[in-house]
């Protein structure tokens, strides 16, 4: 593969051609009948910054063509400008990703939403380009729950996932510091639930609270909303209902759900939480009615029930617990974990959803058929995939984009591990591992954002970005491809102002400005024993 490309990530083959083709304002687009969706989108979004009309034409005949061709997989396509612009692609999605490329090569100023200056005519270098993606799930975790994110804000947020042919949104809808979904038969979620009196300063050690209320939540139409344009984006939205723990803010709207001794507040403070959900009928049945509603809004083939994080302590001191271990034969009341989460996937499984769980759930037995997400390390998802099941890697180590980004006290609210763009782009889903010798499917990998520190969308793009970058590199280009130097290269000399062009604003690599740091707002740096996190 040539390295004279800039594209973020980079293609599978990629070939400079000499000269370019020169489009103006009597560029036509066209398209095969089954690319309509993706014709529409591009003709959208180039015409917005170049002010053209880029009016139809017949597919064959127009100056960007998008073509149909069945001999290749849904996502990839070739890319040829010479006397034209032809994308030819297996299906829509590929049709969507050739576009992408098509607006890169553009440069940055095609990523913006209007012009920035008269456009008469704009050259594209002459390439071909072969592509398509390594792994069929390229993820990102956003949690919406600790610091909620106004719409229009994610909307952004997926806009620049798409141009990184990020293809899965996993949205942390609930925990305990807020709940920001609204559910008609249960009003009080978002009454209550859906804000706090306070947060935490940085870390919870420190014991300082910053005295601000915060809370936020979308409606249903707001969701519908977020959830169509990411499918114009070919982005799947996974919705994220935590339970049993992490549902302190559900038990503070519908204390009956709660398995401690009178009522509570949503939470103020981060870390885990001893409050849970009592392992009830009532419990069951307000969830199921809960997920009805998320069901009929989010089309995603997966719901996530989270489970992650569940302490044992109140469950060991209600009768109701212990009954109900006695009554299922279980040793414990450890069981009652995977035992109140499967109950819930059985409700999703009978209207054709499967269920997305943390891996903790695989310590007392995984739903059948669950997508699971291996965040403690590797050792939860290759027992998953030993066992049969999907498996999406996260490890906290690795794709932990809270985590700080280098060493010292500049890093704002510096916590975690260590978590550098080298490291990410050098991750591996499954090191020293075929995954052909497991019976399960590593469908991809996800990258996770968690935001008790991230309290805008401006720290989120900080976190985010560019690390998120190079882990597109990884979700998506050829692995025996990769060139940390020169990924640099192709990151400084075009993509960083590709990012700055949709207005994020990133982490230099230089290291945080002024603003982005918050001296005096304490962290919690944390070191890891590799040999103990990475055990296959």
């Amino acid at each position: 593969m040539s390295a004279l490309h800039q594209l973020v990530p980079a293609p599978w083959s990629f070939t400079a051609l000499s000269g370019s083709l020169t489009l103006d304002a009597g560029t036509t687009l066209g398209a095969d009948p089954s690319l309509a969706d993706t014709r529409r989108w591009l003709a959208r979004t180039l015409g917005a910054v170049t002010a053209w009309d880029l009016f139809p034409a017949p597919a064959g005949e127009a100056r960007i063509r998008l073509l149909l061709d069945p001999s290749l997989d849904a996502e990839a396509y070739r890319l040829e400008v010479r006397d034209a612009v032809v994308i030819s692609a297996g299906g829509a999605a590929g049709a969507f990703y050739g576009a992408q490329t098509l607006l890169q090569l553009m440069g940055p100023a095609a990523l913006r939403q209007a012009p920035v200056a008269s456009v008469g005519t704009w050259p594209v270098p002459r390439v071909a380009v072969e592509d398509k993606p390594r792994f069929g799930y390229r993820g990102t975790m956003l949690d919406v729950a600790r610091h909620f994110m106004p719409k229009d804000n994610v909307l952004r947020f997926i806009e620049v996932m798409a141009m990184h042919k990020l293809n899965v949104l996993h949205l942390h809808l609930t925990d305990d510091q807020g709940w920001r979904i609204q559910i008609h038969r249960y009003p009080k979620l978002t009454e209550t639930g859906a804000w706090r009196r306070e947060s935490s300063l940085g870390s919870w050690r420190a014991g300082v609270f910053d005295g601000r209320p915060h809370g936020g939540f979308y409606t249903q139409d707001d969701l519908r909303e977020i959830v169509a344009f990411a499918a114009d984006r070919h982005i799947t939205v996974i919705p994220e209902i935590d339970v049993p723990g992490h549902s302190q803010a559900a038990i503070a709207a519908y204390p009956e759900l709660g398995s401690g001794d009178g009522p509570v507040e949503v939470w103020t403070r981060w870390g885990i939480n001893e409050t849970v959900l009592e392992v009830s009928e009532t419990s069951l049945e307000f969830y199921r009615n809960v997920l009805d509603e998320v069901m009929e809004i989010f089309p995603s083939p997966w719901i996530s029930l989270g489970g992650d994080e569940v302490p044992l302590a109140q469950w060991q001191s209600s009768a109701q617990a212990r009954a109900k271990v006695a009554e299922l034969g279980l040793d414990d009341v450890s069981g009652l974990h995977s035992w109140f989460v499967g109950q819930l996937a059985l409700h999703l499984a009978s209207h054709g959803r499967a269920t997305s769980v943390w891996d903790e759930i695989g310590d007392g037995g995984l739903p059948d058929g669950a997508l699971v997400a291996s965040w403690r390390g590797y050792e939860g998802g290759v027992d998953a995939l030993r066992k049969g099941y999907d498996v999406v890697m996260c490890p906290e180590h690795k794709l932990y984009l809270d985590h700080r980004q280098a060493e010292g006290d500049e890093e704002p609210v510096p916590v975690g591990f260590v978590t550098t763009l080298q490291s990410v782009y050098e991750f591996d889903p499954l090191p020293g591992i075929s995954a052909d010798s497991l019976r399960g499917r590593l469908l991809g990998a996800q990258a996770n954002i968690w935001t008790e520190h991230l309290d805008s969308p401006r720290r989120v793009h900080f976190a985010a970005f560019p690390r998120l970058s190079a882990i597109s590199e990884v979700f998506w280009s050829r692995p025996d491809a990769r060139d940390y130097d020169e990924f640099l290269t192709r990151l400084t000399g075009a993509h960083l102002a590709r990012l700055e062009a949709m207005g994020v604003e990133y982490r230099p690599l230089a290291g945080p400005t002024p603003w982005q740091q918050r001296p005096g707002v304490e962290g919690w740096k944390r070191d890891y024993d590799a040999e103990q996190l990475v055990r296959n």
